[in-house]
């Protein structure tokens, strides 16, 4: 019989098990097939690292803004510190905050992404999120960059409280200033992306994108269902849900998004293919 631990390992580090239609793979295969599974299509989450590794030209690219660290302006505390809280993700996750910004080719064009990371207190929006993005708009606006934000979070961070929220605004007008600038953006959103995210600079892409299944929302369906009182309609709040509804442009298989990333940006900036 195989040891406790090792079946542990076996769980955690060297196989994955589709949750949708429970086929059984190495995680080197998984992760070659960019953490989508091969039988049914599902789309696993991936961190950061692993989408700019595929949509930066040969996985090369520069971080932005990494000295930008979270604070505590209000001593905030539940049942931790949240200065411990950002302490544990920081050891966790080895990443400084809930998104990274980094700027290279992608398809030849020079672009600046933004990745949110979920790991990281849930991918949660807090003042440094905004201002990362506010700096990454301010950069492409000084070397005449496409901005791309791949959104992955459950919303605002509530141990911020109103600094946090006013980052919904921030980004908003940072966005408008992109606009005024004749500079596309284009949002991506994966599973899942809600709260003040979706509520602000996520559904605010010249293109709005989503991986299939994702969800996509402001409250969650749980807290809708309870609030109205009624069963909602199948597959509600997924990213197939919003195409249909027409709050969506595309939906994207994770192996075809660089090249639907490169064509648009093509068009957009009136580039000629290769």
């Amino acid at each position: 019989m195989t040891p406790a631990s090792q079946r542990r390992e076996m769980k955690e580090g060297l196989w994955f098990k589709c949750p949708q239609c429970k086929t059984v793979v190495t995680m080197i295969e998984h992760k070659e097939n960019l953490g989508v599974c091969q039988n049914c299509g599902y789309h696993d989450r991936i961190p950061t690292v692993d989408y700019f590794n595929f949509l930066f030209d040969e996985g090369k690219y520069q971080l932005l803004f990494e000295n930008l660290l979270p604070a505590d302006p209000l001593n905030f505390v539940d049942r931790k510190r949240y200065t411990d809280r950002i302490q544990a993700a920081q050891k966790k996750t080895g990443l400084k905050e809930a998104i990274t910004i980094a700027t290279g080719p992608l398809d030849g064009i020079n672009v600046v992404i933004g990745g949110m990371n979920f790991e990281y207190i849930g991918g949660s929006m807090g003042s440094v999120v905004g201002e990362k993005i506010a700096r990454a708009i301010d950069y492409c606006i000084e070397h005449r960059y496409p901005l791309i934000i791949i959104s992955r979070s459950g919303g605002a961070r509530m141990m911020e409280a109103a600094f946090s929220l006013m980052q919904m605004a921030k980004t908003a007008a940072k966005l408008t200033q992109l606009a005024d600038a004749k500079l596309p953006y284009i949002s991506v959103m994966t599973d899942p992306t809600t709260g003040g995210v979706t509520a602000s600079f996520a559904m605010l892409g010249d293109i709005n994108i989503a991986e299939p299944g994702s969800l996509i929302g402001f409250a969650g369906p749980r807290v809708i269902r309870q609030t109205i009182g009624k069963d909602l309609p199948e597959g509600f709040q997924r990213s197939e849900f919003l195409l249909e509804h027409g709050f969506l442009d595309y939906i994207v298989h994770r192996k075809d998004l660089k090249n639907t990333l490169a064509k648009q940006l093509r068009l957009i900036l009136e580039i000629p293919k290769k």
